[in-house]
C-alpha cells in the first residue's frame, strides 16, 4: 500500500480513540452537527472526489454502519462504498510480477532515445526517427515511433505522398537523371542566388552542379559539362535525364548529355510532380538547410550545400533504399535487436549541431 494512503489512515484512526472517550451527548450533538454539514454540502456539490485515502476509510467504515443506514451517512450511493471494497480485496490478491499477455512493450531506453532524436531534430518525422534507428540496429516499426511521439505530445510529421508516373520511374529509376533549379535569398543584401542541383533516382544521389545569382544559358552548360565530367564513370549507366521546359535549359545543355546517348524527357507544363523525386530533394535541401540557416553570399551558399548533401549521400537513410543512404553499396544488414543498455549511441554535429549524425560509440 502506498505510504501516502498509510499515512492518511494512521492519521483518521487516531481520532477515534478521541471521539470515544467524549459523552454521549457530546458525540450525538456532534454526529448531528455532520449530518447537517454533510447535507448542505451535497446541496453544493454536484459530485465529490475522493482520493485513494478517503476511499479505504469510507470503505473500511462501511463495516460498523448498518447497511440501511449507508445513505445518510456517507455522500456516496451503497453501490459505490461495495464498489471501492472490492477494488481493495482485489488489490490485495493482484500479482502484479505475472507479465501481461500481448507482445513485450517497447524499452525504456528506446523511448527515450526517439524522444531524444525528436527534440534534437526538429523537422524529423516519424518516419525519418525510424530510419535513424533502423541505421543504429534497433529496428522498429514506423507506427510505434508515431505511438510513442504521440502519447509524448510531439507531433509525428505526416507521411508524404509518392510520385506521379510511378511505373516508368520504378522500372526506370536506376537509369534516370534529374535536374532542378531552387532559388535562395541572401541574408543581408535580399540578393536572390539559384543553386543547380542533379539527382539519380536509383541511389538518390544528389549532385551540386553550381550556386549563381545569373543563371544564364551558357553557366548552365557549363554546369552540366562539369557533371558530365564527374560523372564519366557513371554516364554509361544513366538512359535518361529529366528536367522542366525552363528557357535556361538550350539546346547545348541537351548536348551534353546527348553525347552520351542519354535521352531528354520534358516534363508536362505545370507539372512538377512529374519531377517527384527532384522536388522532393530540393524541399529536403529547403526543410533541413535553407529554411534554418541564414546565407550570406555565393561561396556561404556552396559551402553549406556541399556540406549537407555530404551528410545527405553519406549518411542520412533512404526508405527506397531500405534505410540505406545514397553512397552505401553495402546490402541491408538483417534484423537485429541491439541492447541499447550497453551500447553508447554517439552524436556527430552537422553544419554546427544544425542536423545530427548518430553513431554507435566503439
Amino acid at each position: 500500500m502506498p505510504l501516502s494512503i498509510v499515512t492518511a489512515l494512521v492519521r483518521n484512526l487516531i481520532t477515534v480513540p478521541a471521539a470515544v472517550l467524549r459523552t454521549r451527548v457530546a458525540k450525538d450533538a456532534e454526529v448531528l452537527a455532520l449530518r447537517h454539514e454533510n447535507a448542505v454540502l451535497r446541496r453544493q456539490i454536484a459530485r465529490v472526489r475522493y482520493g485513494p485515502a478517503d476511499r479505504v476509510w469510507h470503505a473500511v467504515l462501511s463495516r460498523l454502519v448498518p447497511r440501511e443506514r449507508w445513505r445518510q451517512v456517507f455522500a456516496v450511493t451503497p453501490a459505490t462504498l461495495l464498489a471501492w471494497h472490492r477494488k481493495i480485496i482485489a488489490r490485495k490478491w493482484t500479482f502484479p510480477q505475472l507479465r501481461r499477455p500481448g507482445r513485450p512493450s517497447t524499452a525504456r531506453t528506446v523511448k527515450q532515445l526517439i524522444l531524444r532524436l525528436a527534440k534534437e531534430n526538429s523537422t524529423w518525422g516519424h518516419r525519418r526517427i525510424q530510419g535513424e534507428l533502423a541505421r543504429l540496429g534497433y529496428p522498429i516499426a514506423p507506427s510505434t515511433v508515431w505511438e510513442i511521439l504521440h502519447a509524448a505530445g510531439i507531433d509525428p510529421a505526416p507521411q508524404r505522398s509518392g510520385p506521379t508516373w510511378r511505373q516508368f520511374l520504378t522500372a526506370q529509376a536506376h537509369g534516370i537523371l534529374a535536374a532542378d533549379f531552387l532559388h535562395l535569398d541572401c541574408a543581408v543584401t535580399l540578393k536572390r542566388l539559384y543553386a543547380l542541383v542533379f539527382i539519380e533516382h536509383g541511389t538518390r544521389r544528389v549532385h551540386l552542379a553550381g550556386v549563381t545569382a545569373h543563371p544564364t544559358a551558357q553557366w548552365t552548360v557549363q554546369q552540366a559539362r562539369n557533371l558530365a565530367t564527374a560523372l564519366d564513370r557513371h554516364m554509361d549507366s544513366l538512359g535518361f535525364l529529366l528536367r522542366d521546359r525552363d528557357s535556361k535549359y538550350t539546346i547545348a545543355f541537351d548536348a551534353v548529355f546527348e553525347a552520351d546517348d542519354v535521352e531528354i524527357l520534358l516534363n508536362p507544363p505545370r507539372a512538377p510532380r512529374a519531377n517527384a523525386i527532384c522536388e522532393r530533394a530540393v524541399g529536403t535541401l529547403r526543410r533541413e538547410v535553407l529554411d534554418r540557416v541564414l546565407i550570406y553570399n555565393e561561396a556561404h551558399a556552396v559551402k553549406v550545400l556541399t556540406e549537407y548533401i555530404q551528410h545527405y549521400n553519406g549518411h542520412r537513410p533512404h526508405q527506397s533504399r531500405q534505410q540505406l543512404p545514397p553512397d552505401s553499396n553495402e546490402p541491408p544488414a538483417p534484423a537485429t535487436v541491439t541492447d541499447l543498455q550497453a551500447h553508447r549511441i554517439r552524436r556527430q554535429p552537422v553544419l554546427g549541431a544544425l542536423i545530427n549524425e548518430y553513431h554507435r560509440a566503439a
